[in-house]
């Protein structure tokens, strides 16, 4: 039995040790195999760079070569309208064909390190509008070159670049923008080097997403662009942005719509409290004036009229009117009050001076006397000037005029014969005592502050003369309200719809 199981284990034991065998055999082929195709990989790039200039294009002297083009977009990062760009993250992939690289009819691709882009002809592509770029190398340079058997060439890189976007702002921040990104050749015109767009010519627009803007499409073309040095093929991708205005509606927007109703307050306040409506008036002026200034820190300083701006300047007038129309009840109740205050005061004064004036004449001025007394019962303007030509008289500098006082003056004031030219007598429908100067010729005043005089005289005749200054505040609590509410409406319709 023991001598059996011997037997057995030794006719086992070749045909195990023979599979081993076989095992190692097959992984030194492997790898023999594998160190051959590196080996002709190797030899099969070092031939096709042996005597390859990369200082020529594909097909020199020939037709033009054409260089297929794609983006893929990473990420919009920022968008500037001080500085008129925005920065974005892509992928640019660059298709073309050099006979010169062909190492086989098969469907073999060769994918190589970004430093192989180094010995071997690549397009000059430049970005047109570019401000800034720089070319991303964590961990390594975001680079790639793929080699077809048949000389086919993928050149692909991830970088991020800063272009220019020339905005309009007139209907900012109710408005959309077109930015685009201009891919030209920087040395090569279009008898040697013809760009076109791929079937696919850009990729990720639909799940790039930004802040304060929405992509609501794209659009690629070509043109041929005539410079000094010669015509290019240019390649452009535009994108249509529209701008997000919930940003603005509550930094902007409506804290100035609360300013403006907040002037309205006052309205409702007594006049008589000076005070609280002046504080009122200055705080919502000062607050405007600071929701201006933040919104303009943040934009160019351009010369044409913006939407906001307009909104802004209005928030503003309607916010002054209402200090404005404080001013004008203050000086309607304290003006009409003056104002019968003084004419009180002056009335008594003209009564006092007007009897002192008569007790002064002496008694034997006889009837001029008299007559003064007349003057007064008949019209107080016309005492008025028959006094103050009496003083005339006896102040005059002449002697015999000045002498001429008692019962005498009206004997000699009855013959202007005895006066000087440059003197009259004043006659209004009875006998008058008393001399007064000649008027001056009103030609001698300029024609211009004369018109302006009778302007401003027909103007005050025109208002209508309010009695009380609470219908001002009435009338305000109306119009300022219905006013704001059809600019509002002519604003949103005009930019929006």
């Amino acid at each position: 039995m023991i001598l059996v199981t011997i037997l057995v284990l030794s006719a086992s034991s070749p045909s195990r040790s023979l599979g081993f065998g076989e095992s190692m055999e097959f992984k030194m082929n492997t790898k023999s195999s594998s160190t051959d195709r590196l080996a002709n990989v190797t030899q099969t790039i070092s031939r096709l760079l042996d005597g390859y200039d990369i200082r020529l294009r594909p097909n020199f002297g020939g037709d033009p070569l054409y260089v297929g083009m794609d983006l893929t977009i990473a990420s919009f990062d920022s968008i500037s309208e001080v500085n008129m760009d925005y920065t974005i993250t892509m992928y640019l992939n660059q298709y073309w064909k050099d006979e010169r690289l062909t190492f086989s009819h098969n469907d073999e691709v060769l994918t190589l390190s970004g430093d192989f882009a180094e010995k071997i002809w690549v397009p000059d592509t430049f970005f047109a509008n570019d401000k800034n770029s720089f070319l991303h190398d964590v961990t390594e340079r975001n680079k790639l070159v793929r080699l077809n058997g048949d000389g086919s060439i993928t050149y692909g890189m991830r970088f991020t670049t800063t272009l220019a976007c020339m905005m309009d702002l007139h209907y900012y921040p109710l408005d959309s923008q077109n930015c685009t990104v201009e891919i030209e050749s920087y040395g090569y015109t279009v008898s040697d080097v013809v760009m076109y767009w791929k079937d696919t010519p850009v990729r990720g627009v639909e799940q790039a997403e930004l802040p304060q803007f929405t992509i609501i499409g794209y659009e690629t073309n070509d043109r041929k662009e005539k410079l000094a040095t010669g015509i290019y093929q240019r390649l452009s991708l535009s994108f249509k942005l529209q701008r997000n205005i919930g940003y603005f509606v509550f930094q902007t927007y409506l804290p100035s719509i609360l300013i403006v109703m907040l002037s309205w307050v006052s309205f409702w306040i007594n006049h008589e409290a000076t005070s609280a409506r002046v504080a009122l008036g200055i705080t919502t002026v000062l607050t405007m004036t600071t929701i201006s200034t933040g919104v303009r820190s943040s934009l160019p300083r351009i010369s044409y009229v913006k939407a906001i701006d307009i909104y802004l300047v209005m928030c503003f007038v309607f916010v002054f009117a209402a200090l404005l129309e404080y001013a004008a009840v203050n000086y309607t109740y304290w003006g009409a009050r003056a104002k019968k205050k003084t004419k009180k005061k002056q009335e008594s004064e003209d009564v006092a001076r007007k009897a002192s004036l008569c007790e002064s004449l002496h008694p034997s001025a006889g009837k001029s006397s008299s007559t003064v007394s007349d003057g007064f019962a008949g019209s107080s303007g016309g005492a008025a000037d028959e006094i103050i030509e009496l003083q005339d008289v006896r102040l005059s500098p002449i002697p015999s005029i000045r002498n001429r006082h008692g019962g005498s003056t009206r004997s000699g004031l009855e013959d202007p014969s005895k006066f000087p030219p440059s003197f009259r007598i004043s006659r209004t429908g009875y006998p008058r005592s008393g001399l007064r100067f000649r008027h001056r010729s009103t030609q001698s005043k300029p024609k211009m502050l004369h018109a302006l005089r009778r302007g401003a005289s027909a103007l005050k005749a025109s208002m209508p003369k309010i009695k009380d200054v609470n219908v001002i505040d009435k009338y305000s609590r109306v119009v300022f309200p219905i006013s704001f509410l059809i600019f509002n409406s002519i604003y949103w319709v005009f930019y929006i719809v």
